[in-house]
């Protein structure tokens, strides 16, 4: 009951970011409030010290110990001299004011020097509007000093001691959610495996969910094995390893939807939400093999959940030798061959998890082995020894000047916050701040005036509800000060566990914690939070008109820019692949899979604007999702081709074939013809789609020779269904397409 519980915990939190981060937040605050109330000040500074506490330690994000807490150091002097300023200024209106607008200019500037930018730049807003939303006066600087400092040494204490986190615990962490994540996988493919007629669809959007949530941790623990690992070549190795489990993972539900249909299933399906499902199919017709395919799937899932050093007895060790077996055809059942064909993909699943346990673990006991599974650990030994720690020496040149993302949006940013000043002092001369914040909030992860516009939506629904919920809360508490801070904490962990898949909840609670502030210092009124829900709105129009109109990034330009990087990405994996699969030299082809996965990940997130379910737009919405689950589907083909290439140094039975570079030229060419009309739709380019198929381009130039090996028959595959997908982008982005030859 507890590693399940454990399990679903990873699951749904990887790496338990978001309960971390609202743990140490909580933690901060309730130390602070503690150590003040000890020192006997009053509601004001008490209030004031929370929220510096809580500043304090979401804006440090840096990931080794030693720079979070240089960061936290200078974050101190930086908070001191913000609400010094904030205080001194505070009689003085206009130079007030410029001074924010500098201040709001300087911390968005910053973010071009990285994490400990951002942080000081943060740290130094969030106390200025700290200072102005307590009122702070020049009389009452030393109290409010001391309760600064209180707040950064409870920070650094709850940081560092009491909720303790090192690079490599959490790269444990991820590990873990990853085997969790993957189980829950397995269990969704078993799950389409028995689903009837009325379920199927309910089945296939889990393994779509399921598929994607498996890449989503893949691609955290991409982020963070530099720093959680001992040297490059075990980050390294663990890379490979991830990659595996995740390629076989996501080919076992193909090979599964196939087995379910009358003819091969297409992997858009599986990348594609509300595809429809494929008619027809051998399953869920009951028979011996079907029965035996659901029970290794439930095996595979235990494999997964339980490895074999926890295991009891030889139980497990015989379950890992059954389905290693698959991998060789005499230990097929007899079945269709699309079955046999999810048999085989359970077997090459099964060696994944061997080869992430080994590689996370260490060696495991091999006294129980059987010939397949002797045979799939002298495969991952030799590909392990082959692994070498590559370095990427490529340098992009950076924009400069306005053209740079964050001098445009420090301008951009400012220009929104003079409007909100403006039109804030005209509904509050006390409270024009919020429109302030929330002018400032919306530009904060933002790019493009469409991913402005949907984050001031959400902010504006999130504090509509926030403030019915503070108004409630506010009536609950009344004038009882520790029960009020108790809802404050509550909602300040709730904001930060909410926050990384929500805005709208964050928003929410956010604005629920504030009506219980305002109890407590004496100024609450329901007209005081409905005055929040117009400087919202206020600071979020502000914002998109400055977004739209100052320096404007349109989404259409941002996301066609990311859609140049993510064919150019998708061209670089491809080529590499075919290349050292013909027989070309050996490239670093996991990094260059995983820039494609990040590029592919930041056109995901642009895209958001364009398929939001509010917008008006539904054909362009369609397009855009149709667009990104093509490229997708052209990702998995390609992180398949780089995994297969990786092996042929190290793999008995794969060996390189020349010919795999003429049956690639056409895929590479198509890839560049899109790229380039993307970026001018006037580029004289045109899309390959008739000449022979990728599997007759390999015939044999002399006749009687073999038409190819086990590695060109591995590769075809996805070689033709990638060359299928990149042709399948002409006429969603309109790219010209060439006449047929006669």
């Amino acid at each position: 009951m507890w590693a399940r519980l454990r399990d679903g915990v990873a699951a749904s939190d990887p790496g338990l970011l978001r309960l971390t981060a609202g743990l140490r937040t909580v933690g901060a605050i309730a130390l602070t409030l503690a150590v003040l109330s000890f020192l006997d000040v009053d509601v004001t500074r008490l209030v004031a010290g929370a929220m510096a506490a809580m500043v304090a330690t979401f804006a440090i994000r840096e990931k080794q110990r030693g720079p979070q807490a240089v960061t936290l150091a200078l974050g101190l002097p930086v908070a001191l001299t913000s609400v010094t300023l904030g205080a001194l200024l505070s009689s003085h209106v206009v130079a007030g004011d410029l001074f924010f607008v500098a201040l709001i200019f300087s911390a968005v500037y910053g973010r071009r020097f990285g994490d400990r930018g951002t942080a000081l730049g943060l740290i130094g807003f969030q106390v200025y509007f700290l200072s102005l939303f307590v009122g702070a006066t020049v009389s009452g600087l030393p109290e409010l000093y001391g309760a600064i400092l209180v707040a950064f040494l409870s920070s650094g204490l709850v940081r560092f001691v009491l909720v303790p986190e090192t690079p490599a615990h959490l790269l444990g962490r991820l590990r873990e959610a990853f085997r969790a994540r993957l189980a829950q996988l397995v269990s969704a493919q078993l799950e389409l495996l028995d689903a009837g007629p009325d379920e199927v669809e309910k089945a296939l959007e889990d393994v779509r969910s399921g598929t994607a949530r498996l890449h989503e941790t893949a691609m955290m623990i991409q982020g963070r094995l530099e720093e959680g690992t001992s040297d490059e070549a075990t980050a390294r190795l663990v890379q490979r390893r991830v990659a595996d489990a995740e390629i076989a993972a996501e080919r076992l539900g193909l090979l599964l939807l196939t087995a379910r249909s009358a003819e091969r299933a297409s992997t858009l399906t599986l990348h594609l939400p509300g595809a429809p499902v494929p008619a027809g199919g051998h399953l869920p017709v009951r028979d011996e093999a079907t029965a035996t395919l659901g029970r290794d799937l439930q095996a595979l899932r235990m494999l997964v959940l339980r490895p074999v050093a926890e295991g009891s007895g030889t139980a497990l060790s015989h379950v890992r030798n059954r389905l290693l077996g698959y991998r060789d055809e005499e230990n097929l059942p007899p079945a269709s061959a699309a079955v046999q064909d999810v048999f085989r993909g359970i077997g090459e699943a099964a060696r994944a998890v061997l080869g992430l346990r080994i590689a996370l673990e260490g060696p495991q006991d091999d006294s129980d082995d059987t010939p397949s599974t002797a045979r799939s650990r002298e495969e991952l030994d030799a590909e392990d020894a082959a692994i070498d720690a590559g370095e990427d020496d490529s340098d992009e040149e950076e924009p400069t000047g306005l053209r740079r993302p964050t001098t445009r949006a420090a301008v951009q940013v400012s220009v929104g916050s003079s409007l909100a000043i403006v039109g804030g002092e005209f509904l509050s001369s006390q409270r024009w701040y919020w429109a302030v914040l929330a002018c400032w909030i919306v530009f904060l992860n933002t790019a493009s005036t469409g991913e402005i516009m949907v984050k001031g939506y959400r902010r504006l629904l999130g504090t509509v509800f926030g403030v019915v919920a503070g108004i409630v809360l506010a009536g609950l508490v009344g004038q009882h000060t520790w029960t009020a801070f108790a809802l404050v904490l509550l909602c300040v962990f709730a904001m930060f566990y909410t926050a990384p898949f929500s805005y709208t909840l964050m928003s929410f609670f956010v604005t629920a914690a504030l009506g219980v502030l305002y109890t407590l210092l004496h100024t609450y009124s329901p007209s005081v939070l409905l005055l929040r829900v117009a400087e919202t709105a206020l600071g979020a129009a502000c914002g998109i008109v400055a977004a739209a109109f100052v320096l404007p990034v349109r989404t259409d330009r941002r996301t066609n820019d990311l859609l140049v990087t993510v064919l150019d990405r998708l061209a670089d994996v491809t080529e590499a692949a075919v290349d050292q699969l013909s027989g070309g030299p050996a490239a670093d082809l996991l990094d260059k899979a995983r820039d494609l996965d990040q590029a592919l990940a930041d056109l995901r997130a642009a895209t958001q604007p364009l398929t939001h379910p509010v917008t008006p737009l539904r054909a362009r919405r369609d397009t855009a999702r149709y667009v990104v689950a093509l490229l997708e589907t052209c990702a998995y083909h390609a992180r398949s081709l780089a995994a297969t290439a990786e092996l042929l140094p190290t793999h008995p039975s794969i060996a390189a074939d020349p010919r795999l570079r003429r049956a690639g030229r056409r895929i590479a060419h198509n890839i560049g013809a899109i790229a380039a009309h993307v970026a001018d739709p006037q580029a004289a380019v045109e899309i390959e789609i008739t000449g022979s198929s990728i599997a007759s381009l390999l015939e044999p130039d002399v006749p009687g020779t073999p038409r190819y090996g086990r590695v060109t028959d591995r590769v075809l595959r996805h070689l033709q269904r990638l060359d299928e997908s990149v042709t399948g982008l002409a006429r969603p982005l309109k790219a010209p397409v060439a006449a047929p030859r006669r």
